[in-house]
């Protein structure tokens, strides 16, 4: 595994054939995705911090979906990375669509987990909100706020390094380029998804209220070629709550997918 560091970000690249590239959510970096790497043996995965986010700098540009899309496809293109896998997960996987849509031609498939097009107006002033309370308070009490309410029941009860994962994540980052994460997550757009051509596998937990079952089953029918599996005792942290079966899910798609 290597570091590579470009204007923008630091991506970890690791393995050798066909490119995945990986788009973490809010609070989230390389290391989301840590648990679905020794699946994929055969593949060349590629994990960068978003701007702004984990070890990459805050740019001077302002933080859009759309500026990180295509801070990802420039990567991609630099790194030889096209055509490729997307990955993505949370606000991540809005990322991905905005690729995709952009690019369709250098994307193989698109796995998302803990999908959504864009955020309801509720969730907006959440997030805004909450780019506000880090900017005064720090990272904690996003942090605490984050696991109490991005984890099933279950989880919560019975993997307790899961919860202390994701809130070293956000213990972790920047408070300021969190904060302007967390402004551009409130003012996305959904892709159009009628130029995205590649397979698609949505994801999602049953008790993931970000990405509630209903609204993954809606938005699947507006992609081409979509499969959807929720699971069971699952929040929104989807890789973390559920390693196994997310990375069966990832490896046998991508399989599918490539052939």
């Amino acid at each position: 595994m290597s570091t590579i560091s470009t204007a923008f970000l630091k991506a970890e690249v690791a393995g050798n054939g066909t490119p995945v590239i990986f788009v973490h959510g809010l609070g989230g970096s390389s290391n989301s995705f840590q648990t679905l790497i020794p699946a994929l043996s055969g593949y060349r995965c590629v994990r960068p911090d978003l701007p702004g986010s984990a070890r990459s700098k805050l740019p001077h540009e302002k933080l859009s979906i759309e500026w990180l899309a295509q801070t990802i496809i420039e990567t991609a293109q630099n790194l030889a990375a096209c055509p490729g896998h997307l990955v993505g997960h949370s606000m991540g996987t809005i990322i991905c669509q905005h690729i995709a849509a952009l690019v369709p031609d250098a994307i193989l498939s698109m796995t998302l987990f803990a999908p959504i097009l864009e955020p309801a107006d509720a969730a907006r002033q959440r997030v805004r909100e909450r780019a506000q309370v880090v900017r005064n308070q720090g990272m904690c009490v996003v942090a605490d706020q984050v696991v109490e309410a991005g984890l099933s029941s279950s989880t919560k009860a019975n993997n307790p390094l899961a919860a202390a994962y994701v809130r070293e994540s956000h213990m972790r980052q920047d408070a300021e380029g969190f904060a302007q994460t967390c402004e551009a997550l409130a003012s996305a757009t959904a892709a159009d998804l009628r130029m995205i051509k590649c397979p698609s596998l949505l994801v999602t937990g049953d008790e993931d209220k970000v990405a509630p079952p209903s609204a993954v089953q809606a938005m699947a029918e507006k992609l081409k070629d979509t499969r959807v599996k929720i699971l069971d005792r699952c929040g929104h942290w989807t890789m973390i709550e559920k390693p196994v079966e997310c990375s069966k899910l990832l490896s046998e798609f991508l399989r599918q997918a490539h052939h």
